[in-house]
């Protein structure tokens, strides 16, 4: 079945790049660029920021966007193999963006960060996310904290308030579930989004535990791990989550009153700006809280997901000259605020100001910031975990074979590392 859907998005692919190229995308000095990327939310933002960069360095930008990120991966691995190929495209860091790289496929951006290092408009501490063997590779398309939203009227209704500690979180979802409400989204219209809650109660518990997971040094077997799903599957058992076969959109249900919380990044502001509802007052975000509490600092994951170039881009001149200007405090002040999300640029001042408090408060100290598994883990591996961790949400009585599935891909790709 995996073989024949790979298949399937992969001819989709080939197809979407016949069909989206044009006699301008042979090469040559480009006045507009198309950008690529699996947000297809967000064209109107995106729209937004190309005419912004014509008018400011006369080069335009028009978005190509996917909703659907199988098809969209397999767009992108197959331009690699055609000479039709994308000026910009977005794409995750970690182990997926190491994998091109070393394939030889995606534009040294060295220069460009250091330039921006030195300026301001970008920080030595991200530049570790973007880094493979000493160099710099894309920019910071967007930064996102992760936390829980949650929905004010329907905490106010039943006089609850966002939690301090795990077992008050714990108190929240006990609660709600006994007047008939849902505590927690699954969030996972698709698989992509199953490891949300496995890393969460990962990082909260064993942190260093989880960050040697992504380095080869532990096993997905470890008791740590197995405590871990255990929990999980009480969690589930005890009816705190939305069905996990629904595929409606985790926004919709947070609207709708479906679900009471919903974990994600800083970045599904957007998905509730969308939908008129405002950060504040229709509902509000706060940092979960670590499982373990003798942890010396909270435990909260952070991802930056980059905007990259092709080392054979169709005019690497004008991709070049769009991610100097995307990483400058004019065009990432329009991008962040537009969008209601933080900035990679800590110049960037945020109009918003409960998001403006939750950059504040990540910064203050109180933090152990921790690399969201999609980007921790390595493709093969994260790979095998989303299809494991997404049956689990549906059987949850499968943990441990889930658990030694994923071992198995970690344990192969780390013998190909010489672990």
């Amino acid at each position: 079945m995996r073989l024949r859907v790979t298949a399937l998005a992969t001819g989709a692919a080939m197809l979407a790049l016949a069909s989206c190229s044009s006699g301008n995308d042979s090469g040559g000095s480009k006045s507009e660029l198309k950008l690529y990327n699996d947000k297809g939310a967000w064209s109107q933002f995106f729209d937004q920021m190309g005419a912004q960069s014509k008018t400011e360095i006369g080069l335009g930008m028009k978005p190509v966007g996917y909703t659907d990120e199988p098809t969209y991966t397999a767009f992108i691995k197959a331009s690699f193999r055609t000479k039709v190929k994308p000026d910009l495209f977005t794409w995750s860091t970690g182990g997926r963006l190491t994998e091109i790289v070393k394939q030889k496929q995606v534009a040294d951006t060295t220069d460009i960060w250091q330039a921006a290092i030195k300026s301001g408009d970008l920080s030595a501490d991200l530049a570790k996310y973007y880094t493979i063997d000493g160099k710099q590779y894309c920019v910071p398309l967007n930064t996102a904290y992760w936390g829980m939203f949650y929905n004010k009227k329907m905490f106010a209704k039943y006089k609850l308030k966002p939690p301090a500690t795990w077992a008050e979180l714990e108190n929240l979802a006990r609660t709600l579930k006994s007047k008939g409400e849902t505590p927690f989204n699954h969030t996972t219209p698709t698989s992509l989004f199953s490891f949300v809650w496995f890393e969460q109660l990962l990082v909260g518990t064993n942190p260093d535990l989880y960050e040697k997971l992504g380095t080869g040094q532990a096993s997905y077997t470890d008791p740590g791990v197995v405590d871990v799903m255990k929990r999980w599957k009480t969690m589930i058992d005890a009816g705190w989550f939305s069905n996990p076969g629904d595929k409606a959109d985790p926004a919709d249900h947070f609207k709708s009153g479906k679900a009471a919380m919903v974990s994600s990044g800083t970045w599904f502001n957007t998905s509730m700006t969308q939908r008129q509802l405002k950060l504040g007052e229709d509902y509000g975000f706060f940092f979960i809280p670590n499982v373990n509490p003798s942890l010396p600092k909270t435990s909260l994951v952070f991802e930056s997901g980059p905007l990259c170039s092709l080392t054979k881009a169709p005019d690497p001149a004008a991709s070049t000259k769009f991610l100097k200007w995307w990483v400058t405090p004019a065009a990432q002040e329009k991008w962040a605020n537009s969008r209601g999300d933080v900035s990679g640029n800590p110049r960037v001042k945020i109009a918003q100001p409960e998001l403006s408090k939750i950059t504040k408060e990540a910064a203050g100290g109180e933090y152990r910031l921790m690399q969201r598994y999609f980007e921790a883990a390595p493709a093969p591996v994260l790979t095998a975990a989303l299809d494991g961790l997404s049956g689990f949400t549906v059987k949850p009585d499968t943990y441990m074979k889930v658990l030694e599935t994923i071992q198995k891909a970690n344990e192969q790709y780390w013998k190909t590392q010489g672990n």
